[in-house]
C-alpha cells in the first residue's frame, strides 16, 4: 500500500470535530480525575487524606500509610461474575419462531467465538469501580476465510476513553454526537488508512492507563467521532492531531466502488463484460477490497449463466419485434456482437481511469434466483428494457437493510439521575479506606514505639547489655533510685474496634454480607440461613445484574442488525439438541426477507431481544449435576431403574460436561441394544411355541398328522412375526 502524504490543511469539519473534543474534555475533566483515582484506590494508593486539620507533613504535602488493608478491591472482587449473559430471543409473530431459535443459537456461537471471557472480566472490575463501561460492536470486513467475507468484533471501551456531548445524561442514544479515544500505534493507522502519520506524536497517552503515562515514541491517539445525520442515519468521522484519516456520510450503509471520472460502477474481481456493458453474473454486490462484503458467483456457474441469460435477452427481444403491443414501436438496432471479456482489476474498463471513489448504494440486484433452507426465495433477473429501450436482464431489487444506531453499548452499574454513568462502588467507601489506612498506619506505630524502657542517671555510664555479672557503680543513693524499668505493651483495643467497625460499615454500604463473600457467618447457624443470607445480600445487588443484562440484551440485537446487514453468505450454526446430539443449521440473511401486498421487498428484524436467567443456574455445573441427579431420583426422567430412563440421564450429563458421562451413555446404549436382542430372541422361542401348539391342534382334528414342512413354515413365521414385533414396539400373535 503506498503512503499517502498527510494534509496540512484543517478543513471545517475536523475543526468542528477539534471543538467537540474540546468541549467534552472541558465538561469531563473533573470526572475524569475522579476515574485515574478511583483506579489508584482499587491498586492500593497509599496516600492519606488528612482527618483532622493539621494531620499532614511538615511541609503540607499528605501522609503516606506504609500499610494498606484495601477494603475496596475485596468488596468489588466479592461482586465479580464470571457468567456472561445468555441470549434470549422473542418473536413477536408466531411463525417466526424457529428464526428466533436461529438467533438465539447463532448468539450463543458468537459468545464462543468471540474473547467475552476476558472482556467480561475487565468489565465486572470497571463497572463497579467507575460506575459503567462501554461495548463498541463493529463488523470488521477484513476478517475473512475461504468462504465469508466480513465479522461482528465487539472490544471494551473504558470510560476515560468516550467523550460524550456535554449536558445529555440519559444515554448514548440520545446524543446528537459523542467520540471515542483509541490508543494505537502509527504502523497500525498506516496500514489501515494508507497515511503516513510517523511525524505525529501522541495527543493523550492518559487514556492508556491510570494518568501517569508518558508519551511514546510510536503511540497515537487516534479520535472516532459518530453524530446522527438529518436522514437518521450515522456518519463517522476520524482523525490524529490534524490529520484526517476517514470521513464516512451514513457510514452503516452499503457502498460500491465507482470511477472517479466516469461514475460508472467499478466491475468486482472475475466479472464479465459483454459489449462493452457490465454483465454482472451474480448479485450486485459491494466490493470486498472495499468496503463491506460481496458475494460472487463461481465462474464454472457464470459461465453456465451468461448462455441462458443471452438466450433470453434475445428472446425477449424476438418477441418485442414480433408483437404488435406497446413494445412493437421501440427501435432494436442490432450490434456487432462482441466477444464477453474478464475483469480481474486495474483501471476502469470503460474511461481507463485508476482513481474510484465509493457510492452508497440503496438496493442490492439480484441477477441469479436465490433460495435458502429456510423456504425464501428470490427471482433473479427478468427480461426488459434498459434506458435506451434494449433488451435486458432486469434485476430484482432488494433494500439493503441499514441498522442506523449507535455502535456502543453502555452497561451502568445503577441508574442515577442527573449522571451518565452510574454510582462507583469506590465513591461510596473511598471515606472508610481512608479511616482504615490511617487506623492501620497508627496501630503500626503504636507497635512499633511498644517495648521495655529503662531511666538511668544523666552521668552514668552503664551498659545495658544482656551480659551477666556486670558491675554497676554509683556514687550515691539519688543515681540508684533514677534507676527504673518501664514495660510499654501498646494497647490497641479501641484501635481494633473501631477498625472493625469501619470496615462493616463498608460493606453495609454495597450490601456485601460473610455468606455473600464465603466467609465465616456468625449470624447464620445452617446451611438454610447462609444461603438465605447470601440471598440477601444477592438481592442487593440484583439492580447490577439488571443492568448488567440490559446491556447484553442490546448487544445482542446490534450484533444481529449487524449480520442482517453485511453477512452476504450463509453462516453455520451449532448447537445441541435436548438428546444432548449436536445439531447444525446455518444463519442466513435472507431468511429474514419478506415480501408485503404491493411485492415490496423489507427485511423483518422484529424481535425483542432479552438475557435467559436461568443462565447463571445453567453455568454453575456442580449445581446442576446435582439438580440432575434430583430429577433422576425422584422420577422426572421416568423409571429410574429403566436402561432407557439412564440413557437420558447420563445424555443430561454428558450435556452438562459431567468427567465420563459420554462413555458411560455408550455403555448404556449398547446394553439397551442387547437388551432388546434378548427380547427379540425370547419373543421369538414363544412365537415359535404358539405357532406349534396351534399346528399341533390343527394336526390332531385332521387326522393326527402333521403336514411334511409345515414345521419349517411354523418356524419362519414365527421368526417375522417376532422381528415384527420388536420393530413395531408391541406383541403380535400368530396362529396357523
Amino acid at each position: 500500500m503506498s503512503r499517502k502524504k498527510k494534509n496540512t490543511t484543517v478543513s471545517v469539519k475536523l475543526t468542528r470535530w477539534q471543538k467537540r473534543l474540546a468541549d467534552s474534555n472541558a465538561a469531563y475533566s473533573a470526572e475524569v480525575q475522579k476515574m485515574d483515582e478511583r483506579e489508584r484506590i482499587y491498586n492500593g494508593e497509599n496516600t492519606l487524606r488528612p482527618l483532622v486539620p493539621g494531620d499532614t507533613k511538615k511541609n503540607g504535602q499528605p501522609k503516606k500509610t506504609s500499610h494498606v488493608r484495601n477494603i475496596v478491591f475485596e468488596n468489588i472482587e466479592s461482586q465479580v461474575s464470571s457468567s456472561i449473559p445468555s441470549p434470549k430471543v422473542t418473536p413477536r409473530r408466531k411463525k417466526d419462531e424457529h428464526l428466533a431459535a436461529v438467533i438465539e443459537h447463532f448468539l450463543r456461537n458468537e459468545l464462543d467465538r468471540l474473547p467475552f471471557e476476558t472482556m467480561n472480566d475487565m468489565a465486572e472490575r470497571t463497572v463497579p469501580i467507575q460506575g459503567g463501561v462501554g461495548f463498541l460492536v463493529e463488523w470488521d470486513n477484513s476478517k475473512r476465510t475461504h468462504n465469508t467475507v466480513g465479522e461482528v468484533e465487539v472490544s471494551v471501551i473504558h470510560p476515560k476513553q468516550f467523550a460524550p456531548q456535554p449536558g445529555v445524561y440519559t444515554g448514548i442514544k440520545d446524543m446528537d454526537w459523542f467520540i471515542i479515544k483509541i490508543p494505537t500505534t502509527k504502523e497500525a493507522v498506516r496500514r489501515r488508512y494508507g497515511i503516513d502519520v510517523s511525524d505525529e506524536g501522541e495527543q493523550e497517552p492518559q487514556v492508556r492507563g491510570t494518568g501517569n503515562e508518558d508519551t511514546a515514541d510510536d503511540a497515537l491517539t487516534q479520535y472516532v467521532g459518530f453524530e446522527t445525520n438529518e436522514k437518521g442515519g450515522i456518519n463517522r468521522y476520524s482523525w490524529v492531531n490534524d490529520i484526517e484519516l476517514e470521513d464516512l456520510e451514513n457510514y452503516q450503509a452499503r457502498r460500491q466502488p465507482t470511477c472517479a471520472k466516469c461514475g460508472r460502477v467499478r466491475p468486482l474481481p472475475g466479472q464479465i463484460l459483454f459489449n462493452n456493458v457490465e454483465d454482472t453474473l451474480g448479485n450486485l454486490l459491494p466490493d470486498p477490497a472495499r468496503g463491506f462484503s460481496g458475494g460472487l458467483i463461481p465462474q464454472e456457474m457464470a459461465d453456465r449463466e451468461l448462455a441462458g441469460r443471452l438466450m433470453a435477452a434475445q428472446m425477449a427481444q424476438g418477441v418485442m419485434e414480433g408483437t404488435g403491443g406497446a413494445l412493437e414501436d421501440i427501435p432494436v438496432e442490432p450490434e456487432e456482437t462482441q466477444e464477453p471479456k474478464r475483469y480481474d482489476g486495474g483501471p476502469c474498463p470503460w474511461c481507463g481511469s485508476e482513481e474510484f471513489t465509493t457510492k452508497e448504494q440503496e438496493f442490492e440486484q439480484v441477477m441469479l434466483p436465490i433460495r435458502t433452507a429456510g423456504g425464501v426465495t428470490v427471482e433473479g433477473a427478468t427480461p426488459g428494457l434498459d434506458e435506451n429501450g434494449r433488451p435486458a436482464m432486469k434485476p430484482t431489487m432488494i433494500p439493503f437493510y441499514k441498522p442506523d444506531v449507535y455502535p456502543i453499548i453502555l452497561q451502568r452499574s445503577v441508574s442515577v439521575y442527573g449522571k451518565l454513568l452510574g454510582n462507583s462502588d469506590v465513591d461510596q467507601i473511598r471515606d472508610q479506606q481512608n479511616t482504615v489506612n490511617r487506623i492501620e498506619q497508627k496501630i503500626i506505630d503504636r507497635l512499633v514505639k511498644a517495648g521495655t524502657r529503662i531511666t538511668l542517671p544523666d552521668k552514668a555510664n552503664l551498659r545495658t547489655d544482656p551480659e551477666d555479672g556486670e558491675r554497676w557503680y554509683l556514687g550515691n543513693a539519688a543515681d540508684k533510685a533514677m534507676i527504673g524499668l518501664y514495660d510499654f505493651k501498646g494497647d490497641l483495643q479501641y484501635e481494633l474496634l473501631y477498625l472493625a467497625n469501619v470496615y462493616e460499615e463498608a460493606r453495609q454500604i454495597l450490601g456485601i454480607t460473610d455468606s455473600f463473600q464465603g466467609r465465616q457467618d456468625s449470624t447464620a447457624t445452617s446451611g438454610k440461613a447462609k444461603e438465605f443470607s447470601a440471598a440477601q445480600a444477592a438481592g442487593r445487588l440484583e439492580s447490577k445484574r439488571t443492568m448488567k443484562n440490559a446491556a447484553y440484551a442490546e448487544m445482542f440485537e446490534l450484533m444481529f442488525k449487524f449480520w442482517l446487514a453485511y453477512s452476504d453468505e450463509p453462516r453455520p450454526v451449532s448447537y445441541q439438541n435436548y438428546k444432548g446430539e449436536t445439531e447444525y443449521e446455518e444463519f442466513n440473511r435472507y431468511d429474514f426477507l419478506e415480501q408485503d401486498e404491493d411485492g415490496q421487498w423489507y427485511w423483518n428484524d422484529q424481535f425483542l431481544f432479552s438475557c435467559d436467567t436461568s443462565a447463571p443456574l445453567a453455568s454453575n455445573r456442580e449445581a446442576m449435576w446435582q439438580e440432575t441427579r434430583m430429577n433422576l431420583q425422584t422420577g422426572a426422567f421416568g423409571d429410574p431403574s429403566s436402561t432407557e430412563t439412564l440413557i437420558l440421564f447420563w445424555s443430561k450429563m454428558e450435556e452438562l460436561h459431567y468427567p465420563g458421562a459420554g462413555t458411560t451413555k455408550q455403555y448404556l446404549e449398547d446394553k439397551l441394544e442387547r437388551e432388546r436382542q434378548q427380547a427379540m430372541m425370547a419373543q421369538q422361542m414363544q412365537m415359535q411355541q404358539m405357532a406349534m401348539q396351534a399346528a399341533q391342534q390343527q394336526a390332531a382334528a385332521g387326522g393326527g398328522q402333521i403336514p411334511q414342512g409345515l414345521e419349517q413354515a411354523v418356524d419362519e413365521k414365527a421368526r417375522q412375526d417376532a422381528l415384527a414385533a420388536v420393530q413395531g414396539g408391541g406383541t403380535t400373535g400368530s396362529g396357523m
